[in-house]
């Protein structure tokens, strides 16, 4: 009768196992200590819904800027930077005294950004592999971290914005600009954006919907204690829809 007891216990433990093995499908490990997001992503790439000479055409990085107060001898961060559009006009805001980190996952992207922080000679300008969890920031280093049309790519939001917060400076801001869509259409609602940012200690300081910035500006800030990553609070999608 014992035998069978022990057997059955070992048979249960496996099945378990499985269980968790197949919620965790598709994660990477460096994920798998945070909550899922219960949420669809966008594709990689999606973002660049309109050229260069568009955007300039409404002021769009002028805009988020001067919303952001980006000044002289600024430090900045522009998290998937893409083919630079920030990156360049973030380094003539911030100036020589200033830097400005330019990140991003795709490393065919990152070539020609380099090719083209070459080009225009800005040495103020470095250039740094991310990963879809971690945007591999120094520690604080930045007054502020840019979010522009990218955090709905985010496949693991907790893991991401947990690592990211230490690399603010102690009066430091994260910079977010995205579209009020579901996160499958190339946007976020605001509510779950600011569902996911406050999960892992961060405040929303101001949050206002420009058209001319295809979307809506939202800035936060470092608050209270960093949460342990099996502390935080999953949002739920159903209770954070647009509006």
């Amino acid at each position: 009768m014992k035998l069978r007891l022990v057997i059955l216990a070992a048979m249960l433990a496996v099945a378990g196992c499985d269980g968790a093995e197949h919620e965790d499908d598709g994660r990477p490990e460096t994920s798998r200590e945070f909550p899922k997001a219960f949420r669809p992503v966008s594709a990689l790439g999606s973002n660049e819904f309109s050229t260069e000479v568009q955007r300039d055409t409404v002021k769009e990085a002028q805009r988020v800027m001067d919303l952001a107060n980006i000044t002289p001898g600024m430090t900045v961060a522009d998290i998937g930077a893409g083919n630079g559009y920030y990156t360049i006009r973030l380094a003539e805001r911030v100036g020589p005294k200033g830097r400005v980190l330019a990140q991003d996952i795709d490393s065919d992207a990152l070539h020609r950004l380099g090719l083209r922080v070459e080009r225009e000679r800005l040495d103020n300008v470095s250039i740094k592999q991310g990963s879809p969890d971690d945007p591999n920031l120094p520690e604080a280093s930045f007054d502020r971290i840019f979010l522009v049309h990218m955090y709905n790519e985010v496949n693991e939001p907790y893991a991401f914005l947990w690592r990211m917060r230490p690399a603010l400076r102690p009066d430091g801001k994260v910079i977010v600009v995205d579209t009020d869509r579901p996160t499958d259409r190339n946007g976020i609602p605001p509510a779950l954006l600011f569902c996911e940012f406050s999960a892992v200690g961060f405040r929303l300081v101001q949050f206002i919907r420009k058209p001319q910035i295809q979307g809506y500006y939202a800035e936060f800030e470092a608050a209270g204690e960093r949460p342990e990553p099996k502390a935080i609070t999953p949002c739920s999608t159903a209770n954070t829809k647009s509006g």
